[in-house]
């Protein structure tokens, strides 16, 4: 297979291993070691995609993660799909398949171009906005098709075959980057004996080296790559990881850092083998040696493909033995333009012109160029390129000295590439992930990092520093100093002075910008010079807000291209300095990461795990019905003989009521409250009072919000002077044990208390019923008697020869115990248990037989009658709220508030419908006024309702408007079906309301 533009030597690839893949269904053949731009490019192929908004052809641009146009959609089968890969940083394999992710019907003929062409000029900044208001019901359909047309691949239909993984990782030096700044400054660290870990987004070390041909201790700069890595892999004490970006960097020097393992090798990762690992990095310092980023110049038709980077063009000729065209003109504000030039002479092909933006720069690498014969050009630009899917030629002008107008005729050069370099931007991302801004740098012409962590350091060209020899004294300066280590020798290396870069981002025109041909400063959002300078013009004076507006920098490549570009224009519009504009802020992730890399081992029933009880074998043996409460599965009811869920329920209702029942509450969240301040805190976190609260003692506590809503309540039990065990609802405990971790934190660190979730420590077997006493008498020597056991207390006991702990507390009404022992021993109190209650014909109940008893006694379940917007006053539950305590607790100001002391708030009350057997549906909507004009006025809904086989009727709960104040009232509850079902309102409380059957 012919690869046009693949040089007869040369580059990093070995030639010896051919590589076949398809690109848009056709195959084609690159070579081990190349990247998918770079094989593309050697088989002639630079039309890669097309624009966001005007449908432009777009070609590659770069060789890095700063390329914004060669996005590609990989994979050979529908579940392998992985949309917006970078071409430039997707090593190639065999069998690899990749399409664009734009262009309809194909990338080669794209029918949006045509409306680019012919109404580019109406697609302003904002456009979407201004054009798509009318009429507002027709958005959703203008979405899909903006949506539509912008590209940018799509998401697999199938589920993703691969596994991927997290490691948490530490040391003492972490090192991002494995250029030479990296690479010198692991080596210092590690000679000093640290523990240090050394990542770069690369397949290879070395970074800008890999395409350089400068010389380290007088030989070629890789060979003291190679040998510095040798001594590094030698090293127990330092780590290296390839195809590793560091994505994000957080607080405390924590970084996460995403490594592709098997991306490189196939679509699908091998058997047994993850495709990528996140590592979850906690270092005591980091130094970011992450380098820079050249960055193209701004002038007319610069998005045509052929118009590239000048250092991607060397780094396609040097490292992967490609030159992709025949004909070069390369344009640059620097001397470190030329090389893009010296490079492709040596390859053999035509260097048309070096064209230098500056009048008269003199230098050695200038000399050097002209005395191979290339032809400088200086005090010029190229003002615009001529093409539509490739580069034909340009136009050149000269410009004038401070680079704002063109001084000059134009000419047309012809040419089918064009190299720009306007200087570099330092890759500053990560140092301002935690809200550090950028500071600009007049003389580097770039934002640096402006560090403000003691434990965060950069060298190299991140801080601007582009000579070698610098770069490396300075890494080696950095490490000594963060690791406090004896600093090593550096290499020796002849930097080369340079001539003074001009600052010039946006190359002149014949005519103003606005009448120009397209300057685009982003191109994967097809932001242009004119575009920034209209938003400025319509009031946008923040960068932030022209970011927003335009959409500069909001693609995939996060304006790695683009950013200063378009910094600078923005100054200039508004007349003010780059310093005092500043840049946009940047944020994790650096490059985009595939969610399954995110989640790791996180999926399926790692994700969202099943929990199981103790008792779950015993449950499954009787043939239990379950229900998902959180992630518990927790026993919904155990039918017999075919019974249905009502019959079931029924049954086990009157089987507690009459003799026995035993519920496995094992999954009720347990906290351990623990310490001096144990106390104080529980009367700040709850509603009531604690501090009198003495041991072997139970209390029922509401938890609020700040705002005084209701969020979760529970018994809590005092077990010392300084120790507490508190239960929360089930699907609560996360929330509870965070709530109070949270405000203990920040709030009152100051307090000396500590907590443990200890749900899964203790199983909680549940006996209640009139003959539960005797059941549990059989099982315990406990002094169990009514005087000597009282209601809301506990005592610790040997239960079925297992020590633990029995709790004298009902959710049922009943006399109640529940006993908790280690959870390995659950099993075996709960058969206990069973065998012990065989004589009262003790029956097994689950969670909706739970809700029936509960109901009966009108207590509430947090989260189902109540819902974000109810406190505790408004459940009739002002006797669990102690406004007289010294310390104010949360939430008390929250209902305090003016909207929660309204007569009209609704307020938790019991309904009795008219027709006893009518059953009210959970949810159904409550009227006064049954005949009133649709919409009728709503005045509350239900929020709990069953049918009571103890009280012989249905009950129900419900929040009604002023609800306290209405008892006796009746109340209408219109259906979909038509009938309105009419209920009176009264207590909430249907059964035993003097409470003596849990007192005896």
């Amino acid at each position: 297979m012919s690869q046009g533009n693949r040089l007869p030597q040369g580059g990093r690839i070995n030639r010896g291993k051919p590589v076949n893949f398809k690109y848009r269904g056709k195959s084609y053949q690159g070579f081990e070691g190349d990247s998918l731009a770079s094989a593309l490019l050697a088989n002639g192929i630079n039309l890669v995609g097309r624009s966001f908004k005007y449908g432009r052809p777009r070609g590659i641009m770069a060789a890095g993660a700063d390329e914004p146009n060669a996005l590609l959609q990989l994979g050979a089968s529908e579940a392998t799909q992985v949309p917006n890969v970078r071409a430039t940083q997707q090593e190639l394999f065999d069998g690899l398949v990749c399409e664009p992710v734009s262009g309809w019907p194909s990338v080669e003929f794209d029918l949006k171009s045509i409306a680019g062409t012919l109404g580019g000029s109406l697609m302003a900044p904002g456009f979407y906005y201004k054009t798509f208001m009318w009429p507002a019901k027709l958005w959703m359909t203008y979405e899909h098709y903006i949506r539509k047309a912008a590209g940018l691949g799509r998401s697999p239909l199938e589920t993703d075959p691969d596994q991927y993984d997290v490691m948490n990782q530490h040391c003492d030096l972490l090192v991002v980057g494995g250029g030479p700044a990296g690479l010198a400054a692991a080596l210092t660290a590690g000679r000093g004996g640290k523990r240090v870990l050394l990542v770069d987004e690369q397949n290879e070390w070395g970074g800008y080296l890999l395409a350089s041909p400068e010389l380290i201790d007088g030989q070629p700069a890789m060979q003291w790559v190679d040998a510095a890595v040798a001594e590094l892999h030698a090293m127990a004490n330092v780590e290296l990881m390839t195809r590793a970006t560091a994505n994000g960097y957080h607080d405390h020097s924590f970084v996460t850092v995403h490594q592709r393992l098997t991306e490189h090798l196939s679509d699908r990762a091998p058997v047994g083998q993850v495709r990528s690992r996140m590592h979850r990095v906690r270092a005591h310092e980091v130094i970011l040696a992450t380098g820079a980023h050249e960055r193209p110049l701004v002038y007319g038709n610069n998005d045509i493909p052929g118009c590239m980077v000048a250092g991607a063009i060397s780094t396609y000729i040097r490292r992967y033995g490609v030159r992709p065209g025949q004909r070069l003109v390369v344009m640059t504000t620097n001397d470190y333009g030329y090389q893009c030039a010296i490079d492709w002479a040596a390859s053999g092909g035509t260097v048309v012109a070096v064209v230098d933006t500056r009048a008269n720069p003199e230098s050695a690498t200038i000399g050097a160029a002209r005395d191979a014969g290339l032809t400088v050009l200086t005090g010029q630009a190229v003002i615009d390129v001529r093409g539509g899917k490739a580069v034909e030629g340009v136009y050149v002008a000269p410009i004038s000295a401070d680079g704002n107008r063109v001084d000059g005729p134009v000419r047309q050069l012809q040419c089918d590439t064009v190299g720009s370099s306007g200087g570099y931007s330092p890759v500053v991302h990560l140092s301002a992930h935690l809200g550090c801004r950028p500071l600009w740098d007049q003389e580097k012409l770039g934002f640096v990092p402006n560090v403000t962590f003691k434990h965060l350091h950069c060298a190299g060209g991140v801080e601007g520093e582009y000579a070698l020899g610098t770069v490396l004294a300075r890494a080696i300066e950095r490490a000594a100093a963060a690791c406090d280590v004896a600093p090593i020798a550096p290499p020796r290396v002849e930097d080369v002075a340079v001539a003074p870069a001009m600052a010039l981002f946006q190359v002149p025109h014949t005519a103003r910008t606005s009448r120009a041909p397209k300057q685009f400063v982003d191109y994967q959002n097809d932001v242009t010079a004119s575009a920034i300078e209209l938003a400025c013009q319509e009031g946008f004076e923040s960068i932030e807000h022209v970011k927003r507006y335009t959409a500069l920098g909001f693609g995939t490549d996060q304006g790695k291209l683009s950013n200063i570009n378009g910094v600078a224009i923005t100054a200039k519009a508004l007349n003010k300095p780059i310093s005092e504009t500043g840049t946009t802020m940047f944020r994790p992730n650096y490059t985009p990461v595939t969610f399954g890399a995110i989640a790791g081992r996180n999926a399926a029933a790692l994700f969202d795990p099943k929990r199981y009880t103790a008792m779950q074998p015993w449950h499954e043996a009787q043939g239990a019905m379950f229900e998902d409460v959180g992630q518990w599965k927790r026993p919904w009811y155990f039918p017999q003989h075919g019974e249905t869920l009502d019959q079931a329920v029924n049954r086990e209702a009157k089987a507690v009521r009459d003799s026995v029942g035993i519920l496995d509450a094992s999954t009720l969240g347990k906290i351990d409250v623990q310490g001096p301040d144990a106390r104080e805190f529980m009367g700040r976190v709850y509603t009531n009072a604690w501090a009198k609260l003495g041991i072997g003692k139970c209390r029922y506590g509401l938890m609020c919000g700040e705002d005084g809503m209701l969020f979760d309540d529970g018994v809590t039990a005092c077990l010392g002077d300084n120790h507490f065990i508190m239960t929360t609802t089930t699907g609560g405990a996360a929330r509870v044990y965070e709530w109070l971790e949270l405000w203990h934190q920040t709030e009152w660190p100051e307090l000396e208390v500590y907590f443990n979730t200890v749900t899964d420590q203790w199983a909680t077997t549940t006996i209640s019923g009139p003959n539960s006493r005797k059941v549990l008498q059989k099982l315990t020597d406990a002094e169990l008697s009514g005087e000597a056991f009282k209601f809301m207390d506990w005592q610790a006991a040997t239960i079925a020869g297992v020590p633990g702990r029995i709790f004298r507390i009902s959710f049922t009404g009943e006399a109640s115990y529940e006993i908790n022992v280690p959870a390995h021993y659950g099993l075996h109190v709960w058969e206990a248990a069973i065998e012990a209650g065989a004589e009262f014909n003790i029956t097994p109940y689950g969670t909706e037989t739970m809700h029936v008893l509960r109901a009966e006694k009108g207590f509430i379940i947090a989260g189902q009658d109540t819902d974000g917007s109810v406190h505790p006053f408004d459940l009739n539950h002002g006797w669990a709220v102690g406004m007289k305590k010294p310390f104010p607790f949360i939430g008390k100001r929250g209902m305090q508030r003016a909207d929660c002391v309204r007569d009209d708030r609704k307020q938790l009350v019991g309904l009795k419908t008219i027709d006893p057997k009518a059953v009210l549906q959970e949810g159904a909507q409550a009227v006064f006024d049954p005949n009133g004009a649709i919409p009728m006025t709503m005045v509350g809904h239900v929020t709990s309702s069953y049918w009571s086989p103890n009280c012989g009727h249905s009950i129900a709960m419900a929040l009604i408007k002023g609800g306290l104040n209405r008892m006796g009232e009746k109340v209408y509850f219109p259906g979909v079906d038509g009938r309105t079902i009419e209920a009176e309102i009264c207590s909430p409380v249907f059964f035993d309301p003097e409470g003596a059957r849990q007192n005896v």
